[in-house]
C-alpha cells in the first residue's frame, strides 16, 4: 500500500499507480520506465506506458522518487533516500552500481571553503564496464 501518496489527496490513490509502486520498491534498485512497464503490465494488461509515466512524473513531484539521468539516453527511477550515494554504470550491461565515497565528501567541502559556494546536492555518475563485461571483452578480443 501506498501510505506515502495518501498525503497527496489531490490524487486518488489508484490500484494502478498502487501496482507501479509496489514494483519500484520490489526493484530495490533503479529502473528504467520500460522496465517498470513491462513488470506492471505482467501484472495488469490493461496498465499504459502513459500511466507508467505519468505515476513515475507524480511520484517524483510529490518527493518519493528521484528520476536519474545515468547514461546519455535512458532515465532510471529510484525510491528516494535521505543517504547521498553515486552510481557506477556498466557501458557493456547497463548495470547501476550505488556507492558511497568520503572522498566525494571531502570534495564538496573543499570546494564549498575556496567557491564560497553552497552545495546543495552532488551527484556523480562514472561510466565504464563492470568485471562481467570486461572480461568478456578481453575473450572476445583474443579471437
Amino acid at each position: 500500500m501506498i501510505r506515502n501518496l495518501e498525503h497527496a489527496k489531490p490524487w486518488p490513490v489508484t490500484a494502478q499507480r498502487e501496482l507501479i509502486w509496489g514494483i519500484l520498491q520490489e526493484a530495490g534498485t533503479h529502473i528504467d520506465a520500460k522496465e517498470l512497464y513491462r513488470r506492471a503490465v505482467e501484472q495488469d494488461p490493461r496498465i499504459s506506458v502513459a500511466t507508467v509515466y505519468r505515476s513515475l512524473r507524480l511520484f517524483k513531484e510529490m518527493g518519493l522518487v528521484d528520476e536519474r539521468r545515468l547514461v546519455q539516453v535512458r532515465c532510471c527511477y529510484e525510491i528516494k533516500r535521505q543517504d547521498e550515494h553515486h552510481h557506477l554504470v556498466c557501458r557493456g550491461c547497463g548495470r547501476v552500481i550505488e556507492f558511497e565515497s568520503p572522498l566525494i565528501q571531502r570534495l564538496v567541502m573543499e570546494v564549498r571553503r575556496k567557491s564560497r559556494f553552497q552545495v546543495t546536492r552532488a551527484e556523480l555518475c562514472l561510466e565504464g564496464y563492470c568485471e562481467k563485461c570486461e572480461e568478456e571483452e578481453r575473450t572476445t578480443a583474443k579471437w
